[in-house]
């Protein structure tokens, strides 16, 4: 099983096109999951041959290949930009002249959300890996009190701006992944699996595997890849380090990612507490032959040293599922 190793470029944002192709093969690549607010420009994408060509163009030049888009920011802003409690933060993820405006910033994630689709397409792509944001996410601890109906409520405004733009994914054949993540409607094993039946199970609709996120909250990321099989559409490779010295709590108590103060951090993978040994042998147990893609994030660890090494780790672990038993040579006629 060739599981293609890539790199998410949301964290080599700054990086053109072409330098991070170059720096991706470098460092050991077979691809990139290309994020939006880096280098594609899905717009352009969704309307421009010349421009899909020009990016195929150079990923082939790099020997590199592209099984997925990223679109974790506009998406972010689908589901967090209500009037009623807007979060000036996702001014940084829209264009400038948006910000303050919480509308046409759902508005513009909304359009970017629906090009991504057709970009998608028109690259051969048939994934994109998405934030969707949650408007109740600022309520996950139940004071003031939080009555079932407004969890109920922020769920179905999630389905009613999403199934929209999911209706434009049906039309392209392209699949929804979504990173299961803080400030997201899913961002536990429950939370994912109300998701799922708020939406009727519809295919379109997926998860982008991403164990970093799930440990440090005191998930078995196996356990929940295993009972989400069906459901994993993407993965990511990132690691995450507990530090729970009865002064650190998990809550990060808003320190900045890095300080060893925090109760986690983000690490380069192989240097956390990921079981990625384990995550291997279900994603063979359930035949997943997609891209690993590394979302690199520690910000102890100089960035291209890392990815290197991040590569050649997730190489190392990579490995295809036996075609024999074991004790098959003990047996005899």
């Amino acid at each position: 099983m060739a599981r293609p190793v890539t790199i998410f470029t949301g964290q080599w944002a700054d990086l053109p096109m072409e330098e991070m192709c170059q720096t991706a093969q470098k460092m050991g690549y077979e691809g990139l999951e290309i994020a939006s607010w880096g280098q594609i420009d899905v717009e352009k994408a969704a309307k421009d041959e010349s421009y899909v060509k020009e990016l195929k163009d150079t990923l082939a030049k790099y020997d590199l290949g592209c099984w997925a888009i990223g679109m974790h920011l506009p998406g972010q802003c689908v589901g967090d930009a209500e009037q009623w409690a807007y979060d000036p933060r996702l001014d940084n993820f829209a264009p400038s002249a948006l910000a303050g405006k919480p509308e046409e910033i759902r508005a513009w994630g909304t359009q970017q959300m629906k090009y991504a689709a057709r970009a998608a397409k028109n690259m051969g792509v048939d994934t994109v890996t998405f934030f969707m944001g949650s408007p109740i996410w600022k309520m996950w601890y139940s004071f003031p009190q939080t009555s079932e109906e407004q969890v109920e409520a922020g769920y179905q405004r999630i389905r009613e701006l999403w199934s929209p733009i999911m209706d434009v994914y049906d039309e392209c054949g392209v699949k929804l992944a979504l990173e299961v993540h803080p400030t997201e409607i899913a961002y536990d094993y429950w939370s994912t699996k109300k998701l799922l039946e708020i939406f009727d199970y519809r295919p379109t609709l997926g998860i982008n595997f991403d164990p970093s996120h799930l440990i440090w909250q005191g998930l078995d990321p196996a356990m929940f890849l295993y009972d989400f099989a069906d459901r994993v559409y993407h993965v990511h490779i990132k690691d995450a380090k507990l530090n729970l010295n009865g002064r650190n709590g998990i809550l990060g108590s808003h320190i900045t990612f890095g300080d060893q103060r925090r109760g986690w951090n983000f690490v380069s993978p192989g240097h956390g507490d990921v079981d990625f040994d384990n995550i291997i042998r279900v994603l063979n147990q359930i035949g997943y032959d997609g891209p690993l893609s590394i979302e690199w994030e520690d910000s102890g660890m100089e960035r291209v040293f890392g990815g290197t090494e991040a590569c050649e780790f997730t190489k190392q672990i990579n490995f295809s599922p036996s075609d024999v038993a074991f004790d098959d040579a003990l047996k005899t006629d």
